[in-house]
């Protein structure tokens, strides 16, 4: 039977049930859409938490950081810079005068098989200072860009200073007692310059130049030796290149009879050989001879000073190693080493200067260099002003190293029954220019001192002239000063 309200009602029934049908497989669909968006939100979640989590954690390292950055910069501040005269350790205020003096005696000596070397010196590391007055000079020199690094070399009877070269610096020394050979090769390996020495004398070794040293006599020989650096010295030593090099490589340069095989006879020491003196010496060395080149070579790393002009003062006496503008008051032989130290960047001025007891080498300083001794014997105090707020005097002995930057005023005075002798060096291989107190006062008018002073213009009438140059001052009355002080 047609009933076409049946067939509506089916076909709505029918559709009802298609609904239900699609509902049904539509539901898994959102169920399963919705826990994507679960989990996707759930992870971004935890990575926010993360990252903030993170980012605290930062940030009080980094404030930690900052705390601790912040004192090893205060430290840092206080050993290197050169506005901070006076660094605090975690111990003890360093005194400021180890600025300017170096106890050499007490520092650690650097021992080998042929001698020893002490040093007064920079270090990069700070740990490899022996002592907080030694950290503060080697700073001082550094900071100041000083271009000076100060040493001793003892090389016993024999022994010999290994064949060697420095990168970075110029090397000058003073040979203080004992006798020497000395060998210099000259780039390509054509001229080879050999000399001998004796106490009282200069040798000069410019910056990459291989030179080497022999101890000759039956004593000791000890140099006191100045470079141009005030950073760590770099060096190379013959014996030290060797072993490094790669067998094959040294064979083919090399050549030898037997090729590598030869090589693979060197053995290398357990112990350093930068000064060298084997056991077996007699041994192994049959024939030995010490010639003497050509003055025209020599004096080009050579110089007589103690046969050179002495230049006498009221307090003392002034000997020196320098360069002369047209060789003025040189012989032909000085004249040759003026003449290298000028063809070398940055060589050094080095002399000797005799203080008599209770002379005064007056308070002065030096335009164009900064200056380092070595006391050699007596005693003295020495006084340094840097400014008017940094001024330090100390007393000095046999062994101590001093520096005085270049522009501060400085003065030394002998103080022991027997003379003031030191070893000078000074950072220009050019003339060395000076004043001296007396000569600026006298330079300067009269009327500007007053004013200065707050003293009547005629009171600077009473400091008086020389015709006697008194850079070395020896007052003839020493007892009436003496009363009146």
């Amino acid at each position: 039977m047609e009933n076409p309200g049946f067939e509506m009602n089916e076909e709505i029934i029918q559709s009802s049930s298609n609904m239900k049908e699609r509902t049904k497989q539509e539901v898994p669909e959102r169920k399963s859409h919705w826990s994507l968006m679960n989990i996707f939100l759930v992870c971004l979640l935890a990575c926010v938490i993360s990252t903030i989590i993170g980012v605290l954690i930062i940030s009080l390292v980094y404030i930690n950081n900052i705390g601790f950055t912040t004192e090893l910069n205060i430290q840092k501040h206080e050993i290197t810079s050169p506005k901070t005269p006076i660094r605090m350790s975690d111990k003890k205020r360093v005194d400021v005068k180890f600025q300017f003096l170096n106890h050499l005696g007490k520092s650690k000596v650097f021992q080998f098989p042929g001698g020893d070397i002490q040093w007064a010196r920079f270090r990069y590391d700070v740990n490899d200072y022996p002592s907080e007055e030694e950290m503060e000079f080697g700073t001082s020199i550094n900071n100041q860009r000083s271009k000076m690094t100060f040493g001793t070399l003892r090389i016993k009877s024999k022994g010999l200073r290994a064949p060697h070269w420095h990168f970075n610096a110029n090397e000058h020394g003073f040979l203080l007692k004992g006798s020497a050979w000395i060998g210099v090769v000259d780039a390509g390996g054509s001229i080879v310059t050999t000399y001998n020495v004796t106490a009282g004398q200069v040798i000069f070794f410019p910056k990459n130049t291989l030179h080497w040293v022999k101890n000759v006599g039956e004593d000791d020989c000890l140099f006191l030796l100045f470079f141009t650096t005030h950073e760590e010295l770099q060096t190379l030593d013959v014996d030290d290149v060797f072993f490094s090099t790669p067998e094959d490589i040294a064979a083919r340069s090399l050549k030898p009879q037997g090729g590598v095989n030869f090589i693979r006879t060197f053995k290398k020491q357990t112990e350093d050989q930068a000064i060298n003196l084997p056991p077996n010496l007699v041994e192994l060395i049959q024939n030995a001879s010490y010639v003497q080149s050509p003055d025209k070579l020599v004096w080009r790393y050579f110089y007589n000073l103690k046969a050179s002009t002495e230049f006498k003062l009221p307090g003392g006496v002034i000997q020196w190693a320098r360069f002369r503008k047209n060789g003025a008051g040189l012989n032909d032989n000085e004249k040759i080493f003026s003449d290298s130290l000028q063809m070398h960047e940055n060589a050094l001025t080095l002399g000797t200067i005799r203080i008599y007891s209770n002379g005064l080498r007056q308070p002065h300083f030096h335009f164009n260099a900064n200056e380092m001794g070595y006391v050699i014997s007596g005693c003295g105090k020495v006084g340094i002003i840097v400014s008017s707020k940094i001024t330090t005097d100390f007393d000095i002995g046999v062994g101590d190293v001093v520096f005085f930057p270049i522009g501060t005023q400085h003065y030394i005075k002998s103080t022991c029954d027997e003379d003031l002798l030191l070893i000078l060096a000074f950072s220009t291989g050019n003339q060395l220019q000076t004043l001296d107190m007396d000569d600026y006062f006298h330079a300067t008018a009269d009327h500007i001192l007053a004013q200065l002073f707050f003293k009547k213009q005629e009171e600077f009438k009473k400091i008086p002239r020389f015709s006697e140059d008194q850079a070395i001052n020896l007052p003839s009355q020493l007892k009436l000063i003496a009363k009146n002080n």
